[in-house]
């Protein structure tokens, strides 16, 4: 449907080619006066005078009123185009590991000095960029679970509580998976009106801290109907965690601006990370580098669709009223003249 001034009966304007006709089969019509002249020649000028003057007035008059009437008929009108939007999201509850293992820098290239914490939040922050009609809230844990932000379609301050994270902001150190998930289902819990329910958790370590088993968190989020996608993440062999500011997640640098050693890392044993995905109806992925978190979190995207549906209707504002106004004016006009000014004597 076309946008813009239209005729919802285009076909009436066709009356229009038989005004010409009209005109022509009228343009001469009209009754000489009868008044009595001293002369031939002075009645038969003045009554031609007279007779094509008045004539050819009333005559537009008359031609102009019909042609507005027929446009009126027409039925002239705005036409404006809208689409209303109707979208069935998805709630989504981000858990990320803050704990201090986050600090490896075993994700990135040999010449990167990128941690496997800003690997994460740099995939994370994609991913919240690309669901715009999904509420979407974030918790972070280490020995404790915090929240920085609530389910919100407000992404852009979501994202500035994402980019204002560092590890060692939580200060109590450990890895409490289990009191993370069972966090985000609470929140989930809480939620009205979802389509469904999902919780991406991202952690690269065993579960040593909190109060609540990881199995357990599963099994309360899969009685709320909630789906776990769990990530581990980190390479399968030892690595060394390098020494780094707590205060503000930066890498301390010996004098010559290389990165400091500090304990070695185990590989994470990530079986109760399955458990909780196979429990809770999702999956458990696996991811050594940037590019494997890339494509993991790529396919929740695929997997985790939310459904908009679009309605597209035309809101039509009348305008025929217009040409007919003019049209009974100018009938009025026409009628005022022909027993006035323009009356023709007998």
């Amino acid at each position: 449907m076309s946008e813009g001034f239209q005729f919802q009966y285009p076909w009436v304007l066709a009356l229009l080619a038989l005004l010409p006709v009209y005109a022509l089969l009228v343009g001469s019509a009209g009754k000489l006066s009868a008044l009595r002249f001293p002369g031939a020649e002075i009645a038969r000028a003045a009554g031609v005078t007279a007779r094509a003057a008045a004539g050819r007035l009333l005559l537009f008059l008359r031609l102009l009123t019909v042609a507005l009437l027929i446009i009126a008929l027409a039925g002239p009108r705005f036409a404006s185009n809208r689409t209303e939007t109707h979208v069935s999201g998805v709630d989504i509850m981000l858990v990320l590991d803050l704990s201090w293992s986050m600090m490896a820098l075993d994700m990135g290239k040999p010449s990167e000095r990128v941690s496997r914490f800003d690997i994460a939040s740099s995939v994370m922050e994609d991913f919240i960029r690309r669901r715009p009609n999904d509420r979407i809230g974030l918790i972070v844990f280490s020995a404790v679970p915090y929240l920085v932000s609530p389910l919100t379609l407000n992404h852009d301050w979501l994202v500035q509580g994402l980019n204002r994270l560092h590890v060692g902001i939580i200060r109590e150190l450990g890895t409490a998976i289990g009191d993370g998930a069972a966090a985000a289902t609470k929140r989930l819990k809480d939620a009205k009106d979802s389509k469904s329910r999902i919780i991406i958790l991202l952690t690269d370590g065993d579960n040593n801290k909190g109060e609540i088993d990881p199995v357990p968190a599963a099994q309360l989020a899969a009685a709320l109907g909630a789906k776990i996608y769990t990530i581990g993440i980190g390479i399968e062999e030892p690595c060394q965690l390098p020494a780094f500011e707590p205060a503000t997640g930066k890498l301390r640098l010996d004098p010559n601006g290389n990165v400091i050693p500090t304990i070695a890392l185990q590989p994470a044993n990530y079986s109760v990370l399955e458990k909780m995905a196979a429990l809770s109806h999702g999956r458990f992925y696996r991811a050594t580098n940037r590019w494997e978190l890339q494509n993991i979190y790529d396919e929740i995207d695929h997997l985790e669709r939310t459904e908009v549906k679009l309605r597209r209707f035309t809101t039509y504002t009348p305008l025929f009223q217009w040409p007919l106004l003019v049209s009974l004016g100018l009938f009025g006009l026409e009628l005022m003249l022909a027993n006035t000014r323009m009356r023709r004597v007998p």
